[in-house]
């Protein structure tokens, strides 16, 4: 029996068939909640990287452990000056830029 040739597609492309094409709601829904997940993901990392427990950084920033657990796990609703206070209790770098039609910015917190 002969073998059937499994053709190779990028990820862009892959994305593009099944989500949507770049700038179409749908598309733009999905990279919001990619972009969350993948900062809740850099929390718990950092979190991890230092050997804490989540009620061991809610300490440290202020907030109860629950607290933590959302923003690691369902980065929703999260305060922008809470997310910076836990990245400066874990010794963090974060930047960030955003893009106008013409134009990039772009900052750091250390």
């Amino acid at each position: 029996m002969p073998t059937k040739k499994l053709k190779t597609v990028s990820l862009d492309t892959m994305i593009n068939n099944h989500i949507g094409k770049t700038g179409i709601p749908s598309r733009d829904n999905f990279e919001h909640k990619l972009s969350l997940d993948l900062l809740g993901h850099a929390i718990k990392e950092a979190r991890l990287y230092h050997n804490l427990t989540q009620e061991e950084l809610g300490k440290l920033v202020g907030v109860q452990k629950a607290q933590i657990s959302k923003l690691e796990n369902n980065f929703t609703n999260a305060r922008f000056d809470t997310v910076i206070k836990v990245f400066d209790a874990l010794h963090a770098k974060v930047n960030f830029k955003v893009e106008l039609p013409k134009k990039k910015l772009s900052f750091s917190t250390r």
